[in-house]
């Protein structure tokens, strides 16, 4: 466990406020407006961090950025290619999937990430 500290304390509450899944530059903009004189640097270590503590998920939906996921628990997350957003969705994880994987790679599966595509019903009835 790592010793506390604000600014992680302060970018790991900027995540988890918004269900965006943002951009550490829009991380970044949330933090300083708590900590004016926080760094880019800062935030993007702080939440490296996280990653390695199991506290957040980084996602990259393909579009060139990274994203990032105050809810660390298994689930899955649409990419709408209008928006850019990425949402979360409200479906049980497939363990079916997991094992069909594991069958036909006559591997171990300990973990994944879906990422679904496509047009999100906001940009759809534009």
């Amino acid at each position: 466990m790592r010793k506390y500290s604000r600014q992680r304390e302060i970018i790991l509450e900027a995540l988890r406020q918004v269900e965006t899944h943002p951009s550490a530059a829009e991380i970044y903009d949330r933090a300083r407006e708590k900590i004016p004189n926080i760094s880019l640097g800062t935030v993007y270590r702080n939440l490296l961090n996280l990653q390695e503590d199991g506290e957040i998920q980084a996602l990259f939906p393909g579009d060139g950025v990274e994203r990032f996921d105050g809810n660390p628990m298994p689930h899955y997350h649409f990419y709408c290619r209008e928006c850019a957003c990425v949402s979360d969705v409200s479906i049980p994880i497939s363990q079916e999937l997991e094992k069909q994987a594991e069958e036909a790679l006559d591997a171990q599966i300990d973990g994944y990430r879906l990422m679904l595509y496509g047009i999100c019903k906001h940009c759809r009835d534009k």
